[in-house]
């Protein structure tokens, strides 16, 4: 069976008409013949969207019992029974009810398309995992139903539905979104016109991504090599020279004048692994890239312009970035080079060769003329093996004149100049070449003991020989060259591996730099230097103590100034890192400087952590003033609205209230105003308790009257809670106040969730010097994984509306017991629900006593202590009884 197709309409926020277009779609279907049925859509009383519905078949929805409301789901089983070719399915990101057969409806959309019915579907922008924190900054709003972004990546349709902000707030104001007494709030609040121009653009870019990926896919299913400039992505290929910054530069000024281009560095090593590129400078040159917006990429291949263009073409860049040739006027007549058989071979992509101050002037790597890549040893012994070598051979063949033809004698005196070339290299290797060919010339070539030559061939013959000789001596010095290089290569990139190693393993990648930098080249110490912004700059400041700051050290004393050390690295004008110790050979520099520029880059990224260290108890603050402003918004205005409507129709005029009517608004206006007070002490405490100014008062308290209080308090409900507690518990240590809003607070939370019939359960009981209270209910209970979220403020586990409070009456209550000195923890209730466990410190009751006995000596006490004072007694009389 062939998979169903998925149609997704894209929104940027709620009400920009998706379920409508969505709807359309399912009437224009329809009204082709399709066979169509509605499986889920939400109207949100949407009077036009209604509208859509008629004519179209709807599947019966399933009914959901859940904490004891009734919850509507879509009938999953129903519509693949009903196997139509079309299903309408509303929120692709829905969280379903628990007990449903998926945790979310996107699950339930990949069951029909597995099917094959194609499913039409809905989703805001900012239900998109990957979009879920921007969306949070940007609105202050936490979307807690998400979908994955691979699920609408794989849709083979997604359809944007865009509105202007402009014309989404007036359509709100129309009332075509949300009822009246809503809209007020919404445009304050999420439908600011920043927010939605902000969420049309993250819309805008997501789907531009996702069309670039189409376009991707579809050039590479039809072999489609040739450049489309939907984009403009601009590539730049830095060798690793110190022309690299310019033309990175040069590229990004290329690609900001395109608003939203893409900028790529690339670096082309050799396959062999000995490229010439300088370490530190890449590092650099790759800090660089990502600063200004850009990427950094590295490819290996041994055709430079070729691997240059496929990645160019892999990316679909449109224009290629090349330093013009370092090479001079000659070479450049003998090869094009890399940038001009770049530009010959680029087809559609535009590629800019850039000027800059290494042009014409020569390679800075590479080997030069004249410099042997063998030791100065092993030359020494190839010009004595070719001063001794030679004669002594010449002797040999001399004394076999008459059994050795002249061939046989060439060949002997080319096996001595490759012996001679095996040993000393290039320069030995030459001189025995010119040497053997005078010796044979003089020697052994007729006529003997002249120079002169009688025969062509004979001419010939030591004309190659010299060439073959010379031939031979290069490849032999190149091989030598390329063996000392692989060696050196091997060595920096095992060293290299090893440093990646341990910062990847360490948790402080600098000073894990640091220590493999003064382990690896025997240093006696190893500091990182930072120029002072307030010091004096330039080459003069280097001995100055004044204008550095040591920025991280390892080993032993630091050095405080570059002067101070025996080797500086710059890395740039801010950062030197000085080492003190042996001196470094020039070609252990490189991968020095390579140290360097990764110790600045960690340097910056541990700054960057403090930074962001710092900054987090403030965004934490702000996050939670966001979360308040949300969340107390409506629990604020609507009691006040209701105190102040109660008032103020008690102070008019123009209506006579009976007394029975008077006492309901004064009712209404009491009951509005207590929680109100409520509400404003739980965030009064909240706050005391985040900033430990909560003053706690702790002395010895009965549950058995503790509990009563709080029962009272909550009215009404509180008369359904059963409450066990021995008569013979002991007294606990806290405060009274506070023990009252705990009791008050998890009693309520117990009420609220308890199923009809089946009240919630007050026990105590003593363990060792603990006195422990279980609040038991028989609710749905919370899973154990996210037993911990019930109590982070402002948050309400499952809860779908904003009717029952902001969520701070459990967080409330753990941080008031934690503050007495007692501890508050979830457990599950037998047979199901919750089961709130709260301990506080027990206090024994008085030697003789026992615990009744201590509590109703504690009453008369307290009746006692708390009787009103007598009138005092006039003058010349006492009161009576008294002493």
């Amino acid at each position: 069976m062939a998979r169903g197709q998925l149609r997704i309409y894209l929104g940027a926020a709620p009400g920009v008409g998706k379920t409508y277009a969505m709807l359309e779609e399912a009437q224009r279907r329809r009204g082709r013949g399709t066979d169509l049925v509605i499986g889920f859509v939400e109207t949100h009383g949407r009077v036009h969207t209604a509208e859509m519905l008629d004519g179209l078949e709807v599947v019966p929805r399933r009914t959901v019992e859940y904490r004891g409301a009734t919850f509507t789901e879509m009938d999953v089983d129903a519509v693949l029974a009903r196997a139509p070719q079309v299903a309408v399915v509303d929120e692709l990101a829905h969280t379903n009810v628990p007990g449903s057969v998926h945790a979310k409806r996107w699950q339930d959309v990949q069951l029909l398309l597995d099917a094959g019915i194609t499913v039409l579907s809905t989703v805001n922008i900012q239900h998109l995992e990957s979009l879920n924190d921007v969306v949070e900054q940007i609105t202050g709003v936490v979307q807690r139903e998400t979908v994955p972004d691979q699920v609408v990546r794989q849709a083979d349709q997604v359809e944007l539905v865009d509105m202007t902000p402009e014309a989404l707030r007036r359509r709100m104001v129309h009332g075509n979104v949300y009822q009246a007494e809503k809209i007020d709030a919404a445009l304050g609040n999420y439908f600011r016109v920043g927010n939605l121009t902000a969420l049309r653009e993250l819309a805008l870019l997501w789907l531009a991504d996702k069309v670039d990926e189409q376009l991707d896919r579809y050039r590479a299913d039809h072999g489609i090599a040739k450049q489309w400039e939907t984009r403009e992505r601009v590539v730049v290929a830095v060798t690793g020279g110190p022309e690299g910054e310019t033309l990175i530069r040069r590229a990004a000024r290329i690609a900001g004048r395109s608003k939203g281009a893409d900028l790529l560095a690339l670096h082309v090593t050799r396959s062999d692994g000995l490229a010439g590129a300088d370490p530190a400078l890449l590092a650099r040159h790759r800090v660089l890239v990502e600063s200004l917006g850009g990427t950094y990429h590295q490819v290996a291949g041994t055709d430079v312009p070729r691997a240059l263009l496929d990645f160019a073409n892999g990316v679909n860049a449109t224009q290629l970035v090349l330093g013009a040739s370092r090479r001079g006027r000659l070479a450049q007549m003998l090869s094009p080079g890399v940038g001009a058989t770049t530009a010959a071979l680029s087809g559609s992509i535009d590629v800019h060769l850039v000027a800059h101050e290494r042009t014409g002037r020569g390679r800075l790597t590479g080997p030069r003329l004249g410099v042997s890549a063998l030791s100065p040893a092993r030359r020494l012994a190839g010009f004595a093996l070719a001063g001794f070598g030679l004669p002594l051979l010449t002797l040999g063949l001399h004394a076999l004149d008459d059994r050795l033809s002249l061939a046989s004698d060439i060949l002997l005196y080319l096996a001595m100049v490759i012996a001679v070339a095996l040993v000393g290299g290039l320069w030995p290797a030459l001189l025995a070449a010119v040497a053997a060919s005078l010796l044979i010339n003089y020697f052994f070539t007729p006529p003997v003991r002249t120079f002169s030559i009688a025969e062509r061939e004979n001419l010939l013959a030591l004309a190659v020989f010299v060439l073959v000789a010379a031939a031979v001596s290069a490849v032999v010095d190149m091989a030598a060259r390329r063996t000392r290089e692989a060696a050196r290569a091997s060595a920096d990139a095992a060293t290299l591996a090893t440093v990646a190693g341990s910062v990847l393993r360490g948790a402080r990648p600098l000073q894990a730099l640091l220590d493999n930098l003064r382990e690896t080249y025997q240093l006696d110490a190893v500091t990182v230097l930072e120029r002072r912004g307030e010091g004096p700059a330039g080459p003069d400041c280097q001995g100055d103590p004044t204008a550095w700051r040591v920025a991280a050290t390892v080993g032993g004393d630091p050095c405080f100034t570059p002067a101070e050390g025996d080797t500086a690295v710059p890395v740039d004008d801010e950062i030197t890192v000085v080492l003190r110790g042996p001196a470094l050979p020039a070609a252990d520099r490189r991968i020095v400087e390579a140290f360097a520029a990764q110790a600045a880059v960690a340097l910056r990224q541990e700054r960057l952590a403090e930074e962001a260290a710092r900054a987090r108890p403030l965004a934490e603050a702000d996050r939670m003033r966001t979360a308040l402003l949300a969340a107390v918004s409506h629990d604020l205005r609507t009691p006040l609205a209701s105190a102040v409507a109660a008032v103020a129709g008690l102070r008019s005029d123009d209506v006579a209230f009976s007394d029975e009517d008077r006492r309901e608004l004064l009712d209404t206006a009491a009951e509005s105003l207590e929680r109100l007070n409520r509400l404003v002490s739980n965030l009064l405490d909240m706050s005391r308790l985040q900033a430990g100014a909560l003053g706690v008062t702790a002395r010895e308290l009965w549950l058995e009257e503790a509990v009563p209080a709080a029962l009272d308090e909550l009215g009404e409900a509180g008369r359904t809670v059963r409450v066990r507690i021995p008569g013979d518990l002991s007294a606990v240590r806290a405060d009274p106040g506070l023990l009252q809003r705990v009791l008050v607070n998890v009693i309520s939370n117990a009420l609220r969730f308890s199923p009809p019939g089946r009240p919630p359960l007050v026990s105590a009981s003593e363990h060792g010097d603990q006195v422990e209270l279980r609040v038991v209910d028989h609710g749905p209970g919370i899973p154990e994984e996210q037993r911990d979220q019930v109590f982070l403020p402002f948050q309400r586990l499952g809860d779908r509306d904003n009717d029952t409070g902001v969520g701070l009456g459990l967080a409330l209550s753990r941080g008031l017991t934690e503050a007495m000195g007692g501890t508050l923890l979830p457990e599950t209730t037998p047979g199901g629900g919750l089961t709130m466990v709260l301990n506080l410190p027990g206090v024994p009751p008085p030697a003789g006593l026992t615990a009744p006995e201590a509590a109703a000596a504690e009453r008369a006490l307290t009746e006692v202590t708390h009787q009103p004072a007598a009138p005092e007694a006039p003058a010349g009389e006492t009161e009576p009884g008294s002493r």
